[in-house]
């Protein structure tokens, strides 16, 4: 391994902009939800917007965590800083305890949600991905 800068494939920036761009959604997402927006009221029944309202503050704090670590960190692989492998882990932890939660945990009060499952567990896998790719990147020397 070399600790000088060495220059990224091309393929580096396409993954990493398509990246910075999954994650600016899951910004919006986020904001939508925090302030109730027609993008994310729109988007679920009466009974879902009722569930999803009584999952706990720690849930929706890990959703900000997630979505806002993980944008930065795609904005700092564009910038080529090791930093990107940190923060892109603290999104992976921080969206599959809440992926998990949601999955497996909490009490959906028998309202259907099966069309969001898919949608987490490509979250979970998208943000493993990120955080195998930034360490690909720290040992190619194209991030430092």
């Amino acid at each position: 391994m070399t600790n000088s800068l060495q220059k990224p494939p091309i393929w580096f920036w396409i993954v990493s902009a398509i990246a910075l761009l999954w994650n600016s959604l899951g910004v919006h997402g986020y904001i939508s939800q925090a302030y109730e927006l027609s993008a994310y009221t729109d988007a679920y029944t009466t009974d879902q917007l009722e569930v999803i309202s009584t999952l706990p503050s720690w849930y929706t704090a890990l959703f900000a965590i997630a979505v806002f670590t993980g944008a930065l960190g795609c904005l700092l692989l564009l910038l080529r800083k090791k930093a990107a492998k940190f923060l892109l882990i603290i999104s992976f932890v921080a969206a599959t305890i809440q992926m998990v939660y949601f999955l497996f945990i909490a009490d959906l009060k028998g309202v259907d949600f099966s069309a969001n499952e898919i949608m987490s567990y490509m979250i979970i896998v998208f943000a493993l991905f990120l955080v195998w790719f930034s360490n690909h990147s720290v040992k190619k020397g194209w991030i430092h």
